[in-house]
């Protein structure tokens, strides 16, 4: 029995490809490129729903380069989501961490079960600093498909 290819990337498609997701600069963020490619599942979440929609219709094949503008990927950068956190409130909760850096990202509770994290941006005697802002939102990206599959 043989796998049939379908002709172009459709939501529930298994889509076996080859991307690179960049800064405007150029430095990688993600890069399967001489790796072992991807294969992902049409819109299960597994990339911004940007980013797949850009997918949908693309062929067994294609590749090209697409650039995204400042926070059409990731959307845009929320001041209100930059916020500090006493150390009294993160210790209430078993957060607070000698070892915390500026820079890292700190996984949360959210209230019904789920998980957010958070960049520490700076640690004082008595608060913390969070971005919890997606760390690519608001900025502008180039994003490098090749198709190699569909199912």
């Amino acid at each position: 029995m043989s796998i049939i290819d379908i002709s172009e990337v459709k939501p529930g498609s298994h889509v076996t490809l080859h991307y690179r997701l960049s800064l405007a600069d150029g430095a990688d963020v993600v890069n399967t490129f001489g790796n072992k490619p991807a294969t992902l599942l049409i819109g299960a979440g597994q990339l911004a729903p940007p980013l797949e929609d850009i997918l949908l219709g693309l062929k067994t094949g294609h590749h090209s380069t697409y650039r995204l503008d400042e926070g059409q990927a990731f959307g845009d950068r929320n001041p209100d989501l930059v916020q500090r956190i006493s150390l009294a409130a993160l210790r209430a909760n078993g957060m607070v961490d000698d070892d915390f850096t500026p820079g890292e990202a700190i996984e949360f509770n959210a209230p019904e079960g789920g998980r957010y994290a958070g960049v520490l941006k700076e640690i004082s005697e008595t608060s913390a600093l969070f971005d919890f802002n997606h760390p690519l939102a608001g900025q502008a990206l180039l994003f490098e498909v090749k198709i190699i599959g569909i199912l």
